[in-house]
């Protein structure tokens, strides 16, 4: 009981997911005696749904592991492709070496965007499965309310907030903090991560002309197109007023470039109502692990105002109107403040 409520201590103590994830496999880990413990997510890929690990925790290892060693198909692990579909609570299966393994789905709502899978050497006895679900409930329950601590009120993004701690982490370099964790795949191609800003043209415009409602009313359709726009891995966040801030992982430059580009024409293309025509401007920046935040926001920034002073309705990427001497590379941009 004194271990058990140790645990319950620790979980409840994070403001943060990744750091949620691990004190929850390290508890059931511990209390349920198994062999590893892995929090998965489900994920969209090219060819249907996939599962990505997002925390590990073997053998008697006191440190979880947030290395994904590769997405695998849903429809390759049947017992969970079924529980999924049929919403139910639990799955359960024995493995070729004879090892039992118990999934657990996180459902919030109609949808299961995380799994709790538990490995033992023998079964599951009669009183851990119980003690497990007191435990998933418990993670369930703190997860909604991060979730409402990181969303903006008005187009349900990812708050300002959540954006200083999530860039500060990923900069930061890896870890259980790290906001994506590349597979095996990514990181012997040239894929890198990317920091975008976005900012409505002539937004001002529209709250004078329309009104705050109809106001309202754009942010949320550009709100959706982001999310639409980009994918399910990447982070759109709400910067605040009508500036939006996307993390977007492990792309090429041209393949950065792409998607940018869609969401761009996305919205030129979009007919809003009352209002009509919506454009964006858009500025990007590669970031690297040990790069300074600040320094990105700014560089970022300065992309977007190059956009914004060249015509408005464009993507800038910071490299390239540095090389071609359209803005000259500052002495130091440590100090910049964003927007």
């Amino acid at each position: 009981m004194d271990s058990l409520l140790k645990h319950m201590v620790d979980i409840t103590g994070h403001r943060d997911h990744a750091m949620l994830d691990v004190a929850v496999i390290s508890a059931v880990h511990e209390l349920s005696a198994a062999k590893q413990t892995r929090v998965l997510s489900q994920v969209e890929g090219a060819n249907g749904p996939m599962i990505r690990q997002r925390a590990c925790i073997a053998g008697s290892s006191a440190t979880p592991s947030t290395t994904s060693p590769g997405d695998v198909p849903l429809e390759q692990i049947a017992a969970l492709a079924a529980c999924l579909a049929s919403h139910g609570a639990s799955a359960s299966a024995t493995t070729d070496e004879g090892d039992s393994v118990l999934w657990m789905p996180i459902w919030i709502g109609e949808k299961a965007e995380t799994i709790l899978e538990i490995v033992r050497s023998d079964q599951f006895a009669a009183d851990m499965v119980p003690m497990v679900v007191g435990i998933v409930g418990v993670y369930r329950n703190f997860q909604n309310l991060l979730d409402y601590s990181e969303r903006d009120s008005l187009t349900g993004l990812l708050n300002r907030k959540t954006f200083d701690g999530q860039l500060s982490r990923m900069l930061q370099g890896g870890g259980a903090e790290a906001l994506h964790a590349p597979t095996a795949e990514e990181r012997a191609s040239e894929a890198g991560q990317w920091l975008v800003v976005a900012d409505i043209d002539f937004f001002k415009s529209v709250n004078d002309r329309f009104g705050h409602v109809y106001g309202d009313e754009v942010l949320i359709l550009v709100a959706n197109m982001l999310v639409s726009s980009f994918r399910a891995d990447d982070r759109v966040f709400r910067f605040g007023g009508e500036e939006f801030v996307i993390l977007l992982r492990s792309a090429t430059s041209e393949q950065a470039h792409a998607i940018i580009e869609r969401f761009r024409t996305n919205v030129a293309a979009h007919v809003f109502p009352q209002v009509g025509s919506v454009t964006v401007s858009l500025g990007y920046v590669r970031v690297r692990p040990g790069d300074s935040p600040v320094a990105s926001l700014g560089h970022a920034d300065q992309a977007l105002y190059h956009a914004k002073t060249h015509g408005r309705n464009r993507t800038c990427h910071y490299d390239d109107i540095i090389a071609t001497g359209e803005l000259q590379l500052p002495a130091s941009n440590d100090t910049a403040e964003f927007f």
